[in-house]
């Protein structure tokens, strides 16, 4: 959700926050697809406050090109907010385009997919940190879901449970 905000003349930009728990469970939830939305919704920030000519959705959809790169963007714009946790944006990226390979193992194994969503989480705390910190953009943390969160979490529990049953029902 972003808005503008007049401030006598500096115009702030207003920014709801996304937190981990809230993540890991649209993440979840969405069959990893979620995932995917962060991506394109972090480029579509940085397109915004550096000016980018970049196409946000394209760099989600091809993540594979183009997720270390968000990584250090991010670690770079946190760092010149004062924060000092680090990550190493190779290894969290090999670790999430790993896991999301998994999604190609048998049944159960294929549930282990949805670990990639933790290879996130630090960059997801590392922007959130920038943001909060930068002075740039007025935050919002809610901690409510909006109405298409919840509309996202009744459609996945469903999904969730049709896969379940088909999983455990015996094949004749």
């Amino acid at each position: 959700m972003e808005n503008n905000l007049e401030i006598g003349k500096t115009e702030l930009k207003e920014l709801e926050l996304l937190s981990a728990q809230k993540f890991i469970l649209l993440s979840v939830l969405s069959l990893g697809l979620y995932e995917l939305w962060w991506i394109y919704k972090s480029w579509s920030f940085f397109r915004g406050k550096d000016n980018l000519d970049i196409m946000p959705a394209a760099r989600a959809i091809f993540a594979i090109f183009f997720l270390n790169s968000l990584f250090d963007r991010i670690q770079d714009f946190s760092r010149s907010t004062g924060y000092t946790k680090t990550f190493s944006s190779i290894d969290y990226f090999i670790g999430f385009i790993g896991l999301n390979f998994a999604g190609k193992l048998p049944d159960p194994y294929w549930i282990v997919s949805f670990l990639s969503m933790f290879f996130l989480i630090p960059a997801l705390e590392s922007l959130n940190y920038g943001i909060k910190n930068s002075g740039d953009y007025t935050v919002i943390e809610n901690g409510k879901y909006n109405n298409r969160q919840i509309g996202l979490i009744i459609v996945g529990s469903l999904l969730w449970i049709l896969i379940l049953i088909g999983m455990f029902l015996p094949v004749e």
